[in-house]
């Protein structure tokens, strides 16, 4: 089969399709032939050697796909031979830039009739991140505020929408007029440039826009200064979600910004939760029937075939993106 394979670290230009050996599913493992693979920061990061979690090469890139069960290894229940599919990946793990993987069953969610493969496979990943941080970590509840940071990103703009479903008032940040106008269209109800104002400016809006209160809940995915300036932006009893660090730079904090305001601090990493003993599905099936209803829409910035994943790259690490980029492998839908 054909699969993008990092033979060694570096830039997008190491990415190249090559034809490696066909999987066989093991034991609680299925076999998926790939439709669809999202593209996230996780796999830039990995492909440049610089994400902690990442194997060393060679290594497949991808942590999330959809696509269709072509087989079932011993043991692996609950799924039928045709059947469409999403699936989460693990980081280090042969990933999902390539025509065929095999993965753990409990990795693996059952998909409606008719659901577009290119937006079923950004939801295991920046989709169900947001939703986890939202409604398990940050416990969001209707009429309270939510400041989400880098908006119009994949995570961002699920969580935009996501907050917006569970009755919350949005304040987001994004970082050009194109995309704090795209985020507006997703619902967002205050709208921030974060590229035309300075941290104090961008502190004191939030603080206008919620009467000097802040926000009860702030999802980080930036890091760096970013990540001091959410600390200082949440409300009394806030909840703080730090699941990225694309700033790639330390964050420098004074505690006093946090602990008189009795804000809690909540770190979050999907591979690192799963191998404690989450079990993503539930979470992830109920993000799926909102996304089927309509409730939800997952919108995707571009499609790149398997060949270009390098395109796919260079596309995400340009931080023009609105939404999620795929891969294509050329599977019928």
């Amino acid at each position: 089969m054909r699969a993008v394979v990092v033979e060694s670290f570096g830039g997008p230009e190491v990415l190249g399709v090559v034809e490696v050996p066909d999987p066989a599913p093991g034991q609680g493992q299925v076999l998926i032939e790939v439709e669809a693979a999202g593209v996230n920061r996780a796999d830039v990061l990995t492909r440049a050697g610089e994400y902690h979690r990442a194997g060393r090469p060679p290594v497949v890139l991808g942590l999330e796909a959809a696509g269709t069960v072509t087989a079932l290894g011993e043991g692996a229940s609950g799924f039928r031979v045709g059947q469409k599919v999403v699936a989460m990946g693990a980081a280090g793990a042969p990933g999902f830039y390539a025509e065929q993987a095999a993965v753990s069953a409990e990795r693996v969610v059952a998909l409606p009739d008719g659901l577009d493969p290119a937006q079923a496979a950004a939801l295991p990943v920046a989709w169900h991140s947001a939703w986890y941080c939202l409604h398990n970590l940050g416990r969001v509840q209707p009429g309270e505020t939510v400041l989400i940071h880098a908006a119009a990103s994949g995570v961002g703009s699920a969580a935009v929408q996501i907050a917006v479903a569970a009755g919350a008032r949005v304040i987001a940040a994004a970082g050009t007029p194109v995309k704090t106008e795209w985020v507006a269209a997703l619902g967002a109800h205050e709208v921030l440039d974060s590229r035309a104002l300075t941290g104090d400016e961008l502190l004191a809006r939030v603080a206008d826009l919620t009467d000097g209160r802040g926000a009860e809940v702030v999802l980080d995915t930036v890091g760096g200064d970013v990540f001091a300036l959410s600390l200082k932006a949440a409300a009394h009893g806030g909840r703080v979600m730090a699941l990225a660090n694309v700033a790639l730079a330390p964050s420098t904090i004074d505690t006093r910004d946090f602990y008189p305001k009795n804000v809690s601090i909540h770190g979050y990493q999907s591979t690192n939760l799963i191998e404690h003993g989450y079990d993503p599905r539930g979470d992830l099936g109920q993000l799926i029937a909102k996304v089927a209803h309509g409730e939800l829409r997952v919108p995707v910035d571009s499609v790149f075939p398997l060949e270009d994943a390098a395109g796919a790259h260079r596309r995400l690490e340009s931080r023009a993106t609105r939404g999620k980029v795929v891969l294509t492998t050329g599977a019928p839908a």
